[in-house]
């Protein structure tokens, strides 16, 4: 696992404060971000903001597919109301360029109540809801209704945190989630994050609950595989455009296209 140990070694290293203690209760963490679930005099909810070196505008002011590549590699972090702070790498993404892309939210350009997120200034959340059950979080980014989706993260720190808000976003008890699969698809890493409508419209740059720093080991050009997206086969053509990027190699990534990567190798 010397990888493994590689990332949280580098993940200390940005993090410069204590860590806060653990509570188990899942009715917590899923509270509203920014509500007070504890007495106010006690210490073990007295949360500073941490000095870590959080991406800024000129980040995320880039061309989507730009962006969606420049995603890979990055840490999404998220402040519980408990205090805990969930860390993941961000192993894959998509694409949706707005306007003439068929497989976006906001295809010919078209502003609604819905995806106003999209056409927000760049590092905006939007996220949406499916089958009206689960969430998809995504950030906006250069570009008329351009945003790109983030599809799967690597988990590190606040794993148990995480099987916890998995757990209690299904509707009975299942075996024990392994890491791979706490964050290996979109709306897994929305339970696992506690990301719901709530967050849609949010800053990545000005929040307080939620937030990306820089990665420390970012991945070179034969380390990102480049294919189709996934779930839009009724869109034409769009199907079939190279608009989802992600991590060789990486066993957190949702769906890999194993005929591309035997391409790369060759």
């Amino acid at each position: 696992m010397p990888r493994k140990r590689k990332l949280l070694a580098q993940l200390s290293a940005l993090q410069n404060s204590a860590s806060f203690p653990q509570i188990d209760a899942v009715e917590q963490l899923n509270t509203t971000p920014g509500a007070d679930p504890s007495p106010k005099s006690s210490k073990y909810f007295v949360i500073e903001k941490k000095d870590s070196p959080q991406l800024q505008e000129d980040f995320f002011n880039q061309p989507c597919v730009s962006l969606a590549r420049a995603f890979l590699g990055q840490i999404l972090v998220r402040k519980l109301p408990d205090g805990r702070e969930l860390w993941g790498r961000i192993v894959e993404t998509e694409a949706y360029l707005g306007g003439e892309d068929e497989a976006s939210h906001s295809k010919g350009g078209k502003q609604t109540q819905r995806n106003a997120a999209m056409f927000m200034k760049p590092g905006t959340l939007y996220v949406y809801q499916i089958y009206g059950i689960y969430f998809c979080m995504n950030v906006s980014s250069q570009g008329e209704g351009a945003a790109v989706l983030l599809r799967s993260l690597e988990p590190l720190q606040g794993l148990d945190a995480m099987r916890e808000l998995r757990r209690a976003s299904r509707k009975a008890p299942s075996r024990l989630l392994k890491d791979w699969q706490l964050c290996n698809g979109p709306s897994k890493l929305c339970q696992a994050f506690g990301i719901d409508k709530a967050f849609d419209q949010r800053d990545l740059t000005q929040d307080a609950a939620i937030w990306m720093v820089p990665g420390q080991d970012p991945p070179g050009e034969q380390d990102v595989v480049t294919t189709t997206r996934i779930g839009i086969g009724n869109t034409g053509e769009w199907a079939q455009k190279p608009l989802r990027f992600y991590l060789r190699g990486n066993r957190f990534v949702s769906v890999v296209d194993k005929k591309m990567e035997r391409e790369m190798a060759a």
